[in-house]
């Protein structure tokens, strides 16, 4: 494969730009030179892809970028196929933080009962787009943004096969942040991870063929220093022997995380809402200042993020380092780079199971370690799931099981059972109404009959 050409499904998200900026920054040969930004938004599309030509403007070598509402159109010859899309918008993540919430049990857009409704809106919707992709562009690599990353993943998976992976930026945060801790180079470092995606935990950090994290968490003032040390604790660390995955907070600290929920003034999305409404909002979005206008934004956005989980555990602020890029985007470029140019690259992906972990099935989608080259994705060998794991892993694996039924059928009686079945949804009655009551509200979700 020569230059690649890429398409952005959802190429009016908040975060394109991201991705546009290590693009232009990568200066390895067979770059991305070609890039077809999709979204069904016409403004918001605009407003990205001026924020977009500001950062390739004082650049030697700017993408070709181009701009579409004709989904086949934007495909014709892509590459790779980056996904990345928000069914119902950030009004329906509203929903699915706040009706919850009123019915006493956790409000978040990919955890829970809310994690289901997004599914449940996403999945007819990501499965359309799958069908397009395999009759357009059907030699592409599609990287899955698009969350819950895992059971979207594995809806797709039926019509791509394994040339759909799903990425995360919650493992590389941990990985960066921990290594950096325990004073070793995160590039040399093999990070072993394990779980579903949002809920996974970081075993070992091994350089050299020595584990490093046992070091590390047996320093609490180290393993204090850095975000997912604040939010659990080195006490409840050096139990499990593990560092948990941020999202992991919602399981380990319900009540508080739910104290802190309910006390806040605003919902996540709706904070986000306000945030975004002074770039996607502004008289004109596509006018000069864009970038400016567009990176103020993107750095409130960041310093709020997980902010209740956060005041649930001593009210700590992010790290500077830590509202960089470098998450998600820098994962996606390796990717591509590993397979269109034969690169090899280690990364942690949501890929299908295989025989790593007997407790769940070959064809269901985990978040763990992956060796990336010119011939593909290869799973690497992990070790068995750790006995605190076991119990989440296979019931929330089952909920997204059940999740993805109700998608298929159209079923409102399955989309209750998967619900009532979630872990942190502690009444069946409450399942119900909560389900009763995003219905009223959220028209995506009109086909459960």
């Amino acid at each position: 494969m020569g230059n690649v050409i890429l398409t952005i499904i959802g190429g009016g998200g908040f975060r394109v730009p991201l991705v546009h900026a290590a693009l232009l920054a990568d200066d390895q040969p067979g770059r991305v030179e070609e890039l077809h930004l999709f979204d069904t938004d016409p403004a918001r599309l605009r407003a990205v892809a001026t924020v977009c030509a500001e950062q390739s403007a004082a650049h030697p070598r700017p993408l070709r970028l181009s701009t579409h509402t004709d989904l086949a159109e934007a495909l014709r010859g892509a590459d790779v196929v980056f996904s990345a899309i928000r069914v119902g918008g950030l009004a329906a993540r509203a929903h699915d933080e706040a009706i919850p919430l009123r019915h006493g049990i956790i409000g978040q857009e990919t955890v829970g009962a809310g994690g289901i409704a997004y599914a449940l809106r996403t999945i007819p919707v990501a499965r359309r787009i799958a069908r397009i992709i395999r009759q357009v562009a059907p030699e592409a690599w599609v990287i899955n943004f698009t969350n819950p990353a895992g059971v979207v993943t594995e809806a797709l998976q039926p019509e791509l096969g394994d040339r759909v992976i799903g990425i995360c930026d919650s493992p590389v945060g941990l990985g960066r942040r921990a290594a950096r801790a325990a004073g070793v180079d995160l590039e040399r470092a093999e990070p072993d991870y394990v779980g579903l995606n949002h809920l996974g935990w970081l075993r070992g950090i091994r350089v050299d063929g020595r584990d490093v994290l046992p070091s590390l968490l047996a320093d609490a003032e180290r393993v204090e220093s850095f975000e997912e040390g604040r939010l659990f604790g080195a006490p409840w660390l050096r139990t499990l022997g593990a560092l948990p995955n941020e999202y992991l907070h919602h399981y380990y600290f319900t009540r508080e995380t739910l104290a802190a929920d309910v006390s806040a003034p605003r919902t996540r999305a709706e904070v986000i809402i306000d945030q975004q409404r002074d770039f996607y909002g502004a008289p004109d979005p596509a006018a000069a200042g864009a970038l400016a206008r567009w990176e103020h934004t993107r750095l409130a956005r960041e310093r709020t993020y997980m902010a209740t989980n956060r005041e649930a555990s001593g009210s700590f602020e992010r790290d500077e380092s830590d509202l960089q890029g470098g998450g998600y985007d820098q994962v996606a470029l390796a990717i591509v780079h590993a397979i269109a140019h034969d690169r090899p690259a280690r990364l942690i992906l949501n890929t299908a199971n295989g025989s790593r972990l007997d407790e769940l099935d070959p064809d269901a989608v985990i978040e763990a370690p992956c060796l990336v080259d010119g011939a593909g994705v290869h799973p690497l060998p992990i070790d068995p799931l750790p006995a605190y794991a076991v119990g989440l892993v296979t019931e929330v694996k089952a909920v997204e099981r059940m999740t993805l039924a109700a998608a298929e059928s159209g079923s409102r009686r399955g989309a209750w059972l998967a619900m009532a079945c979630h872990p942190l949804v502690d009444s069946v009655r409450v399942a119900r109404e909560v389900l009763d009551d995003l219905l009223d509200v959220e028209p995506d979700l009109d086909y459960l009959r």
